[in-house]
């Protein structure tokens, strides 16, 4: 399983329609008032769109408090984190991480140097910092995918100045950025720095329940923003993504309402499934959890929930993670009891005197 939300490959094994928790996405939905806005819209399909962008970046600007000039747009983040990859001379990821770095380093012939998390999936600090070298590209999720933790402020201010010293480039992959804590806002965190070195990646994917219309926007200095537009294919973002992008940021109610939404149900979700005997629940500052699983294998687990209608995600296909690791989204509470559901009865699968999962 390369990525989540691949409903159509596992039909044929539950006749009814499948929860998926396998693809992170805010339950509410998109924001209200966007199809009104789309339909009204549809005119402008007639013509090109805004070579330059000018006002989805004046959008995006003022959503995430930053100059039109330190705007980068794509066609969703992976495609941002394809054009900074091709300027790279080398690539760093901390694993488990999110596939495409890797995968999109390898397209680009980049050499890579991985560094494994910590047991506990913290950053190991000091492994960076002595594999840092001039022209390298350091990519972190903040928060990290699968692993679902945000990294600390004074942590992240700390790797921020040896990537400086070391003259190379750090990349904040932020796509979950507005379900975690509200502690501090990276965008904000490096303005004083005019962003050199740094840049900040996100996307109306997840938060905004967009999936299908590819917008993916960030903050670089504005020399990286130049350099970014100067490699990218003209038009990659079609006039429809233009259109949800001048309208979503908008909504303070949607964004307010969702980011309590999801943080009652996270806390719900590791609550009740740290009752549950067999697995290891990872705490997480997003809209997804990481678990291990001590008495079955990825497959075995995966096919258990598919048949009762739930479609979870394999991990093993994150560098790093063995056979036994599953992630779930964390959705409306009626889904998130149904697969609390399904937990128990796996649970009930398996005589737990005999196994002793720490």
């Amino acid at each position: 399983m390369k990525h989540g939300g691949d409903l159509l490959s596992y039909k044929e094994y539950y006749e009814g329609d499948l929860i998926d928790f396998s693809s992170n996405i805010n339950p509410l939905g998109y924001p209200q008032g966007l199809e009104e806005e789309m339909n009204l819209g549809f005119e402008s399909l007639k013509a090109y769109p805004d070579i330059q962008y000018r006002k989805l970046k004046e959008s995006v600007a003022e959503y995430l408090g930053c100059t039109k000039d330190n705007i980068v747009l794509g066609n969703g983040s992976v495609e941002l984190i394809d054009n900074f990859i091709f300027l790279a001379k080398r690539v760093i990821l901390c694993t488990p991480s999110f596939s495409e770095y890797e995968l999109r380093a390898a397209v680009h012939g980049k050499e890579l140097v991985r560094i494994p998390y910590n047991e506990d999936f913290t950053l190991k600090t000091m492994a960076i910092e002595n594999h840092l070298e001039e022209g390298d590209m350091l990519i972190l999720g903040n928060p990290n995918n699968p692993t679902g933790l945000r990294i600390k402020k004074e942590e992240l201010l700390n790797i921020y100045s040896m990537v400086n010293s070391a003259e190379a480039f750090l990349l904040l992959d932020e796509a979950f950025f507005e379900f975690c804590p509200r502690d501090y806002d990276s965008i904000e965190l490096f303005k004083s720095f005019d962003y050199d070195r740094v840049s900040i990646l996100r996307a109306s994917t997840k938060f905004f329940a967009l999936a299908g219309i590819r917008l993916g926007y960030g903050c670089a200095s504005k020399s990286m923003a130049s350099m970014i537009a100067q490699i990218q294919l003209p038009w990659s973002i079609n006039s429809l993504a233009e259109i949800a992008g001048r309208f979503i940021f908008k909504d303070k109610n949607y964004i307010e309402k969702s980011k309590t939404y999801i943080e009652i149900e996270r806390k719900y979700l590791l609550e009740e499934l740290s009752k549950v005997k067999g697995i290891q629940v990872f705490h997480s500052h997003t809209n997804f959890i990481l678990i291990k699983l001590y008495a079955w294998k990825e497959e075995e687990a995966f096919l258990f929930f598919l048949r009762r209608g739930i479609v979870v995600r394999k991990c093993s296909s994150f560098v790093g993670l063995e056979e036994n690791y599953i992630r779930i989204a964390v959705k409306d509470r009626e889904s998130n009891e149904r697969l609390l559901g399904v937990f128990r009865k796996l649970e009930k699968e398996k005589d737990f005197e005999e196994i002793n999962p720490l």
